[in-house]
């Protein structure tokens, strides 16, 4: 099984895309790296940021190169050391946002590496939220612009905490060194990008094309819904396609063929989604499934890969719907 970061979880709130009942999903399973996943709680105060000391950099220096990063010396800052490296010229991350980045960790006093996605050759994708991810990147990355390399050297108290993280070999005193290389950045404003596409079949529903972040309209047609699955582009972008088992980060917004009536919608709730097409229903794992970043989807699922006669309770979904989105695929890995 391809290795991954402690940092990817099952999102909350997804309830009307969950798969039910699959018993093969390894999604509980403990991860086999470590990584700047947020500790069992997170409440330290807010750091203050100062620019060193940091340990050099002695090969791999250039943006998304795997660094070769010294033992640090002497004793480490007892505050949030964080420095760019690298300044990039893109938008600016703010605190909640997701970012796609690829990093390396190691430890301070002993240089080992616990965690970097380098090798894997897949970035991470994370919220930038508290919970979620460990204090001091959720404090050093906000503000930063994509295209940048940031060092920082993160104390305990905006780590692992006293607790550290046994799995990784990492004691509850260590000083954790990252490099991050920030590739891209995603809000709740965050759309498609890329080239309109002809919506021509009129039994088809068609979707709005408005890239301003709102969510599109879905006008739905009346007449039978299809048996079978749809899955089209309404704006196709030019990123890397959708694997089977990739997780993807989106927009997107539900409506139920019958009445047009919407049932989730990311936009209502201003939050992006982030998810396993492993851990979803079949309809969208398949009608996902070999789209390009950056476009906008419209997946027209029937009741037998949807919901079926057991639709989630409280989600407004009725027996054998034929549900219809429509997904900005934002980011995936």
């Amino acid at each position: 099984m391809r290795r991954r970061s402690l940092l990817i979880a099952v999102p909350a709130g997804l309830v009307t895309l969950a798969a039910c009942g699959d018993e093969g999903s390894d999604s509980g399973k403990a991860s086999d790296t470590a990584s700047p996943s947020a500790p069992a709680t997170s409440a330290a105060p807010t750091p203050k940021i100062v620019d060193g000391p940091l340990p050099a950099i002695t090969a791999g220096t250039k943006f998304g190169e795997k660094p070769t990063v010294a033992k640090g010396s002497g004793d480490p800052s007892k505050d949030l050391a964080v420095k760019t490296l690298i300044a990039g010229g893109g938008r600016t991350v703010a605190e909640n946002d997701y970012i796609v980045a690829h990093y390396l960790g190691q430890v301070w006093d002993s240089a080992k590496v616990f965690d970097n996605s380098y090798d894997r050759k897949t970035p991470l994708l994370i919220q930038l939220a508290q919970g979620g991810i460990i204090d001091g990147w959720r404090y050093g990355l906000t503000g930063k612009k994509t295209g940048s390399r940031v060092a920082m050297a993160v104390p305990p108290t905006w780590g692992y905490g006293e607790q550290g993280n046994a799995q990784a070999g990492i004691k509850g005193t260590d000083t954790l060194i990252f490099v991050v290389d920030i590739q891209d950045t995603f809000n709740a404003r965050s759309s498609a990008k890329g080239t309109d596409v002809a919506q021509d079949n009129v039994d088809l529903p068609k979707v709005g094309t408005n890239t301003d972040g709102k969510a599109p309209s879905i006008e739905v047609p009346k007449t039978d819904a299809p048996t079978e699955l749809v899955a089209n582009y309404v704006i196709e972008g030019d990123g890397e396609e959708v694997g089977a088992d990739s997780t993807v980060l989106v927009q997107y917004k539900g409506v139920l063929w019958d009445t047009g009536k919407e049932f989730d919608s990311s936009y209502s709730r201003q939050s992006l989604t982030s998810f396993s097409l492993q851990q979803v229903v079949k309809g969208w794992a398949q009608g996902l499934t070999g789209k390009k970043v950056g476009s906008r989807v419209l997946v027209v699922i029937p009741p037998e890969l949807g919901y079926g006669d057991n639709p989630p309770q409280g989600s407004g979904i009725e027996k054998d719907s034929t549900l219809v989105f429509s997904v900005d695929i934002l980011a995936k890995m």
